[in-house]
């Protein structure tokens, strides 16, 4: 069956109001760190008013959600995905508050124009917080979240309309090492620096630097002062992050990176330990969803429409698309060259276009999953391109 776009997408205009409402409920409430408690609850309480079946703190996460609306057995199952926490200092300099309530306008126009007689489908909305910080959607699928779906779908606040082609899988390591504490002019021999030990670490990824592949990226930072000059400092810690396009490349890479600390430790004579804080896969691309995407949000009015972004960072969402189709509309909102992560965005969060961009996401998510559930054939190509992808990008 087709579906009328112009309607499918009134339906998501009826829903303005509260939606752009809720959004900036959201904005004027920042939360952080897997502390999103009214977020959640506001989600949460419109998903049930609107007959979705509700489960609160799944994945190992307090204030995520499941939320599910099935019609019949044995159609397709649509995921739409969306974050809710700020940046801690800043607020919404992300964008984090558009994306509920547009997944959320999509859904309910899904649920009303398919409430007649129609082929069989099942909407799943999952609630991730703690993007910012914990990377929430990668425990959260190894904690049997998301594989229920056959495809994934995501909002984002954007300069331009596009989708992403890739990004960078991402492995981010604690590096503490402990040494002995002397004074430094009259026993420097009975001491063993922990900071020496960081220091030739920083320099043993540069020298790593000259011999990796183009697509590496690789930082450092200390994240925790070794004390007073005069003292040989007997702990230092220090961050890294190490990043490729190729999971497969970033093991080989983290490899290296493992043996460089502990040739640190021996060099400076102390001990270390070495802490995963977040491990980031590399989206596998769809096109056919990308495309899709694109085409809706045409459909729908989105402004300053643009060409896939080839050129990205590090997301949680990788881990979903590295095991399920998925995709992203990011949606236009603040001039073009205008960063995330910046009290720009903050400032545009409860603009008219960011309220415009909320629907224009809404009515994106709404037709691409509406197409997806009526065309059986275009849901197969999907899958199709997948699993092809996944073999020659993993």
């Amino acid at each position: 069956m087709a579906i009328d776009k112009e309607t499918l997408f009134s339906y998501v205009d009826d829903l303005r109001p509260d939606l752009t409402d809720m959004a900036d409920r959201i904005f004027d409430n920042p939360e952080y760190d897997g502390k999103e408690y009214d977020a959640q609850a506001l989600l949460t309480a419109a998903l049930e008013a609107h007959g979705f079946a509700v489960e609160r703190g799944v994945g190992g996460y307090e204030t995520s959600f499941r939320a599910e609306y099935a019609v019949g057995e044995g159609g397709p199952t649509i995921g739409f995905l969306c974050e809710y926490d700020a940046l801690v200092g800043l607020g919404h300099g992300c964008g984090h508050h558009m994306q509920g309530p547009a997944i959320l306008g999509a859904a309910f126009a899904v649920q009303r124009a398919l409430a007649g007689p129609a082929q069989p489908y099942k909407l799943v909305v999952y609630g991730t917080p703690a993007e910012e910080t914990q990377g929430a959607k990668a425990s959260m699928i190894k904690n049997g979240c998301f594989h229920e779906l056959d495809v994934a779908l995501m909002m984002h606040g954007s300069p331009t309309t596009c989708t992403d082609v890739r990004c960078l899988a991402d492995q981010t390591f604690k590096v503490h090492f402990h040494g002995h504490r002397a004074h430094a002019a009259l026993a420097p021999d009975q001491g063993r620096s922990a900071f020496d030990a960081l220091l030739v670490a920083f320099n043993g990824i540069e020298f790593l630097r000259e011999h990796v592949s183009d697509d590496t990226r690789m930082h450092y930072t200390v994240s925790a002062l070794p004390g007073p000059s005069n003292v040989v400092p007997a702990e230092a810690e220090g961050v890294f992050s190490l990043r490729s396009f190729s999971k497969e490349n970033l093991e080989g890479v983290v490899a290296r990176f493992k043996d460089i600390i502990k040739g640190a430790a021996l060099i400076a004579g102390v001990d270390y330990d070495i802490e995963l804080k977040h491990d980031f896969y590399n989206k596998i691309p769809v096109l056919k969803l990308n495309e899709l995407l694109m085409k809706n949000a045409e459909l729908a009015g989105a402004p300053r429409l643009s060409a896939p972004r080839e050129k990205t960072g590090s997301t949680d969402f990788g881990n979903v698309m590295y095991e399920i189709p998925g995709s992203c509309i990011r949606v236009a909102f603040v001039p073009v060259g205008t960063s995330s992560h910046s009290q720009e965005f903050v400032d545009a969060g409860k603009s008219d276009d960011a309220h415009n961009a909320v629907i224009y996401g809404a009515k994106t998510l709404a037709g691409a999953a509406c197409d997806l559930i009526c065309d059986p054939a275009l849901m197969q190509a999907v899958k199709d391109e997948f699993a092809e992808n996944k073999k020659a990008n993993a």
